[in-house]
């Protein structure tokens, strides 16, 4: 198996792996997924809250809100020493306190360790008028997608690279004009493949032209995989921890396997 990068652009990254199988991309990308774990607010206690929406909903919004995330700083409730009952090893305490008129928004959400505060600030949570005032206590654990949404870190797809062959120029012409993703180029009336990456294997040259002059195929054992990080973890940190996660999975299914040997 072979890794290439093929573009890196703020929490977005893709790039080209060459002798791999569907399946195995398929397993990464659902460890990313539902598997690598981020920090998130968890629970909500209001002390006031006087604007339009309801204690419900502003504590949905508040779990929404990314968190940074610090992996070596928290445990899962599951594996903290606690057993769940909450520790500083586990979770962590944000307040927020403000009659400041207008948008409330998770920047003015305080937190005991700078480590892990909110991606964005400009998120709103909800909007104050003159004499409102909204005061909450939250706490923030580590959790997984699997368990909620609000514990995903980012979003995961791939797809076969795309091999485009032209066969007869000269008669795909005017059908290439069709392609969405500008992989060809059109130069002296002959066709040339100029960004075969961009192909999203729709086929409307294939369907324009005829398979005699075009065809466009996905490779077998050559995928390109796409992750963009909602901010609680660089791309590089979600792609390392997944392939932990994944050789914990395999260690907890070999175990199993012994068992059933005994």
């Amino acid at each position: 198996m072979a890794i290439e990068v093929l573009e890196k652009k703020g929490n977005m990254i893709k790039f080209l792996v060459t002798n791999s199988e569907t399946a195995f991309m398929n397993s990464m990308r659902r460890l990313i997924l539902d598997e690598v774990p981020t920090m998130a607010i968890d629970d909500v206690e209001f002390k006031r809250n006087d604007s339009i929406l309801y204690d419900e909903m502003v504590a949905h919004r508040l779990g929404l809100v990314p968190m940074t995330t610090d992996l070596k700083g928290y445990n899962l409730p599951a594996k903290c020493t606690c057993k769940g009952e909450g520790c500083a090893k586990c979770q962590l305490e944000m307040s927020l306190k403000t009659e400041a008129t207008g948008f409330v928004t998770a920047g003015k959400i305080k937190t005991k360790d700078p480590k892990v505060a909110p991606v964005y600030e400009d998120i709103p949570i909800t909007k104050l008028t003159d004499g409102q005032m909204l005061e909450f206590i939250a706490l923030a654990k580590l959790g997984k997608g699997k368990e909620h949404a609000k514990w995903s870190p980012g979003i995961a797809f791939f797809t076969q690279k795309p091999n485009v062959t032209i066969k007869k120029a000269g008669e795909c012409v005017e059908g290439v004009k069709k392609c969405p993703r500008d992989v060809f180029e059109i130069k002296d009336s002959k066709v040339k493949v100029v960004n075969e990456m961009a192909c999203i294997l729709c086929n409307a040259c294939v369907e324009a032209c005829g398979e005699d002059a075009i065809t466009v195929e996905g490779a077998k054992d050559e995928f390109i995989f796409t992750l963009e990080s909602f901010g609680q973890l660089k791309p590089k940190e979600i792609l390392k921890q997944a392939t932990v996660e994944l050789d914990e999975k395999l260690e907890e299914f070999k175990g199993l396997v012994d068992q059933l040997a005994q």
